[in-house]
Protein backbone atom coordinates (compact mmCIF):
# COMPACT_ATOMS: atom_id res chain seq x y z
CA UNK A 1 0.00 0.00 0.00
CA UNK A 2 1.79 3.13 -1.02
CA UNK A 3 1.81 5.95 1.15
CA UNK A 4 0.13 9.39 0.55
CA UNK A 5 1.61 13.18 0.91
CA UNK A 6 0.60 14.92 3.81
CA UNK A 7 -2.11 16.92 1.49
CA UNK A 8 -3.18 13.51 -0.25
CA UNK A 9 -3.89 12.18 3.51
CA UNK A 10 -5.95 15.31 5.21
CA UNK A 11 -8.07 14.96 2.30
CA UNK A 12 -8.48 11.49 1.79
CA UNK A 13 -9.73 11.81 6.12
CA UNK A 14 -13.03 11.21 7.07
CA UNK A 15 -15.02 10.03 10.31
CA UNK A 16 -15.79 6.35 8.95
CA UNK A 17 -19.00 5.27 10.93
CA UNK A 18 -18.95 1.51 9.43
CA UNK A 19 -15.50 -0.31 9.19
CA UNK A 20 -15.28 -3.52 6.71
CA UNK A 21 -16.17 -6.16 8.71
CA UNK A 22 -14.08 -8.51 6.61
CA UNK A 23 -10.96 -6.39 6.25
CA UNK A 24 -7.99 -6.28 8.93
CA UNK A 25 -5.99 -3.79 9.74
CA UNK A 26 -1.96 -4.38 10.74
CA UNK A 27 -1.58 -3.37 13.97
CA UNK A 28 2.12 -2.83 13.64
CA UNK A 29 1.11 -0.16 11.10
CA UNK A 30 -0.93 1.31 13.83
CA UNK A 31 1.90 1.18 16.64
CA UNK A 32 3.56 3.18 13.45
CA UNK A 33 0.87 5.56 13.58
CA UNK A 34 0.87 5.79 17.24
CA UNK A 35 4.67 6.45 17.04
CA UNK A 36 3.92 9.08 15.01
CA UNK A 37 1.50 10.97 17.11
CA UNK A 38 4.31 11.18 19.91
CA UNK A 39 5.99 13.61 17.76
CA UNK A 40 2.80 16.00 17.84
CA UNK A 41 4.24 19.70 19.18
CA UNK A 42 3.17 19.82 22.77
CA UNK A 43 3.18 22.56 26.00
CA UNK A 44 6.28 22.70 27.60
CA UNK A 45 7.54 19.11 25.70
CA UNK A 46 5.96 17.33 29.09
CA UNK A 47 4.05 15.04 26.46
CA UNK A 48 1.20 14.63 29.23
CA UNK A 49 -0.61 11.73 27.28
CA UNK A 50 -0.45 8.17 26.83
CA UNK A 51 -2.10 5.78 23.54
CA UNK A 52 -3.89 2.31 24.60
CA UNK A 53 -4.24 0.35 21.51
CA UNK A 54 -6.91 -1.96 22.30
CA UNK A 55 -6.31 -5.55 19.50
CA UNK A 56 -8.37 -8.16 21.50
CA UNK A 57 -11.66 -9.02 20.71
CA UNK A 58 -12.69 -9.42 24.82
CA UNK A 59 -11.34 -5.84 25.14
CA UNK A 60 -12.68 -4.17 21.44
CA UNK A 61 -16.51 -5.67 22.60
CA UNK A 62 -16.20 -4.47 26.13
CA UNK A 63 -14.62 -0.58 25.11
CA UNK A 64 -17.46 -0.75 22.24
CA UNK A 65 -20.20 -1.46 24.73
CA UNK A 66 -19.18 1.42 26.76
CA UNK A 67 -19.43 3.35 23.70
CA UNK A 68 -22.94 2.84 23.46
CA UNK A 69 -22.36 0.07 20.58
CA UNK A 70 -22.24 3.02 17.63
CA UNK A 71 -21.39 1.56 14.90
CA UNK A 72 -17.55 3.26 14.30
CA UNK A 73 -16.92 1.41 18.12
CA UNK A 74 -18.94 -1.91 17.04
CA UNK A 75 -17.43 -2.63 13.85
CA UNK A 76 -14.37 -1.34 14.70
CA UNK A 77 -11.04 -3.73 14.13
CA UNK A 78 -9.05 -1.80 16.79
CA UNK A 79 -9.64 1.05 19.01
CA UNK A 80 -6.75 3.66 19.93
CA UNK A 81 -7.31 6.21 23.20
CA UNK A 82 -5.71 8.91 23.83
CA UNK A 83 -5.48 9.34 27.23
CA UNK A 84 -4.50 13.02 29.07
CA UNK A 85 -2.23 12.37 31.96
CA UNK A 86 -1.82 15.54 33.86
CA UNK A 87 -1.00 14.18 36.73
CA UNK A 88 2.73 12.67 35.45
CA UNK A 89 3.94 16.54 35.27
CA UNK A 90 6.54 16.04 37.97
CA UNK A 91 7.91 12.80 36.18
CA UNK A 92 7.74 14.25 32.86
CA UNK A 93 9.74 17.92 33.96
CA UNK A 94 12.20 15.15 35.51
CA UNK A 95 12.46 13.50 31.98
CA UNK A 96 12.85 17.05 30.86
CA UNK A 97 15.60 17.72 32.95
CA UNK A 98 17.90 14.67 32.74
CA UNK A 99 17.87 14.82 28.87
CA UNK A 100 18.69 18.49 28.93
CA UNK A 101 21.52 17.57 30.65
CA UNK A 102 22.63 14.88 29.28
CA UNK A 103 22.53 17.19 25.99
CA UNK A 104 24.87 19.71 26.97
CA UNK A 105 27.30 20.17 24.58
CA UNK A 106 30.15 22.22 26.80
CA UNK A 107 30.84 24.09 29.25
CA UNK A 108 31.09 27.57 27.47
CA UNK A 109 29.30 30.24 29.68
CA UNK A 110 26.22 31.18 26.64
CA UNK A 111 25.82 27.15 26.69
CA UNK A 112 25.67 26.94 30.47
CA UNK A 113 23.41 29.93 30.86
CA UNK A 114 21.09 28.48 28.12
CA UNK A 115 20.97 25.17 30.29
CA UNK A 116 20.82 27.02 33.77
CA UNK A 117 17.69 28.57 32.15
CA UNK A 118 15.89 25.99 30.86
CA UNK A 119 16.29 23.78 33.74
CA UNK A 120 15.31 27.12 35.93
CA UNK A 121 11.88 26.70 33.54
CA UNK A 122 11.21 23.00 34.53
CA UNK A 123 12.21 22.94 38.19
CA UNK A 124 10.97 26.77 39.23
CA UNK A 125 8.31 28.08 36.56
CA UNK A 126 6.50 24.93 35.78
CA UNK A 127 5.94 23.49 39.45
CA UNK A 128 4.33 26.82 40.20
CA UNK A 129 2.20 26.05 37.37
CA UNK A 130 0.82 22.41 37.48
CA UNK A 131 0.90 21.94 41.10
CA UNK A 132 -1.64 24.90 41.93
CA UNK A 133 -4.40 24.21 43.61
CA UNK A 134 -7.98 25.35 43.08
CA UNK A 135 -7.72 28.30 45.52
CA UNK A 136 -4.58 29.61 44.83
CA UNK A 137 -5.80 29.64 41.35
CA UNK A 138 -8.02 31.15 41.54
CA UNK A 139 -6.17 34.14 43.70
CA UNK A 140 -3.43 34.03 40.64
CA UNK A 141 -6.13 34.72 38.47
CA UNK A 142 -7.41 37.53 39.52
CA UNK A 143 -3.97 38.98 40.22
CA UNK A 144 -3.04 38.63 36.90
CA UNK A 145 -5.88 40.60 35.67
CA UNK A 146 -4.63 43.62 37.85
CA UNK A 147 -1.06 43.37 36.84
CA UNK A 148 -2.25 42.81 32.94
CA UNK A 149 -3.91 45.96 33.24
CA UNK A 150 -0.45 47.46 32.45
CA UNK A 151 1.82 44.82 30.91
CA UNK A 152 1.83 41.23 29.30
CA UNK A 153 0.91 38.36 31.32
CA UNK A 154 0.09 34.90 31.15
CA UNK A 155 -3.50 34.36 31.91
CA UNK A 156 -3.75 30.64 32.18
CA UNK A 157 -2.74 30.25 35.78
CA UNK A 158 -6.10 28.30 37.40
CA UNK A 159 -6.07 24.75 37.75
CA UNK A 160 -8.83 24.40 35.09
CA UNK A 161 -6.49 26.24 32.79
CA UNK A 162 -3.61 23.66 32.86
CA UNK A 163 -6.72 20.68 32.04
CA UNK A 164 -7.24 22.55 29.01
CA UNK A 165 -3.89 22.83 28.03
CA UNK A 166 -3.17 19.37 28.58
CA UNK A 167 -6.18 18.34 26.78
CA UNK A 168 -5.06 20.43 23.63
CA UNK A 169 -1.72 18.68 23.57
CA UNK A 170 -2.86 15.19 23.23
CA UNK A 171 -5.96 16.92 21.03
CA UNK A 172 -2.58 17.60 18.78
CA UNK A 173 -1.49 13.96 19.48
CA UNK A 174 -4.24 12.36 18.11
CA UNK A 175 -4.56 14.29 14.55
CA UNK A 176 -1.09 13.59 14.12
CA UNK A 177 -2.44 9.91 14.65
CA UNK A 178 -5.49 10.53 12.16
CA UNK A 179 -3.24 11.79 9.58
CA UNK A 180 -0.69 9.17 9.78
CA UNK A 181 -3.43 6.12 9.71
CA UNK A 182 -4.69 7.73 6.24
CA UNK A 183 -1.72 7.90 4.80
CA UNK A 184 -1.35 4.43 4.88
CA UNK A 185 -5.10 4.03 4.11
CA UNK A 186 -6.54 3.60 6.94
CA UNK A 187 -9.22 5.05 8.25
CA UNK A 188 -11.00 6.11 11.48
CA UNK A 189 -13.21 8.06 13.17
CA UNK A 190 -13.15 9.81 16.73
CA UNK A 191 -15.59 9.40 19.31
CA UNK A 192 -16.67 11.26 22.09
CA UNK A 193 -19.76 9.44 23.19
CA UNK A 194 -18.92 7.06 25.71
CA UNK A 195 -19.34 6.31 29.18
CA UNK A 196 -15.38 7.96 30.66
CA UNK A 197 -15.69 5.86 33.91
CA UNK A 198 -16.42 2.36 33.22
CA UNK A 199 -13.50 2.87 30.11
CA UNK A 200 -11.00 4.02 32.38
CA UNK A 201 -11.95 1.01 35.19
CA UNK A 202 -11.56 -1.53 32.09
CA UNK A 203 -8.23 0.01 31.15
CA UNK A 204 -7.61 0.03 34.56
CA UNK A 205 -6.24 3.95 34.95
CA UNK A 206 -6.21 5.88 37.89
CA UNK A 207 -8.91 8.52 39.10
CA UNK A 208 -6.69 11.45 38.32
CA UNK A 209 -6.36 10.36 34.54
CA UNK A 210 -9.37 11.39 31.87
CA UNK A 211 -9.72 10.13 28.06
CA UNK A 212 -9.44 12.78 25.23
CA UNK A 213 -10.84 10.70 22.57
CA UNK A 214 -11.85 7.07 21.53
CA UNK A 215 -10.79 6.33 17.83
CA UNK A 216 -12.34 3.61 16.26
CA UNK A 217 -9.73 2.10 13.53
CA UNK A 218 -10.62 0.04 10.26
CA UNK A 219 -11.30 0.42 6.20
CA UNK A 220 -14.15 2.02 4.96
CA UNK A 221 -17.09 0.91 3.51
CA UNK A 222 -19.46 2.43 0.83
CA UNK A 223 -21.65 2.81 3.68
CA UNK A 224 -18.95 3.49 6.26
CA UNK A 225 -19.32 7.50 4.87
CA UNK A 226 -22.72 9.00 5.67
CA UNK A 227 -22.25 11.90 3.33
CA UNK A 228 -20.62 13.99 1.72
CA UNK A 229 -17.98 16.42 3.32
CA UNK A 230 -19.63 19.88 4.53
CA UNK A 231 -17.50 22.83 5.89
CA UNK A 232 -18.72 26.47 6.65
CA UNK A 233 -17.51 28.35 4.20
CA UNK A 234 -13.58 29.47 4.19
CA UNK A 235 -14.06 33.40 4.52
CA UNK A 236 -16.61 32.93 7.36
CA UNK A 237 -13.45 30.98 9.05
CA UNK A 238 -10.22 32.67 7.78
CA UNK A 239 -9.00 36.18 8.71
CA UNK A 240 -6.02 37.99 7.95
CA UNK A 241 -5.03 40.84 9.85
Amino acid sequence: MSEKKVSEAISYRRSVRIFDADKEIDPQVVKSCITQATLAPNSSNLQLWEFYHITSDASLKEIAAACFNQPAARTAKQLVIPVVRKDLWKKRIASNVAFIKSEQKNSEEQEAKKTKGAIDYYQKILPKIYGIGNLRGWINHFTTLLKGVNKVVYRQVKKSDMRVVAHKSTALAAQNFLISMAGRGYDTCTMEGFDSLRVKKILDLPPATEISMIIGCGIRTEKGIYGPQFRVPFDEVYFEK
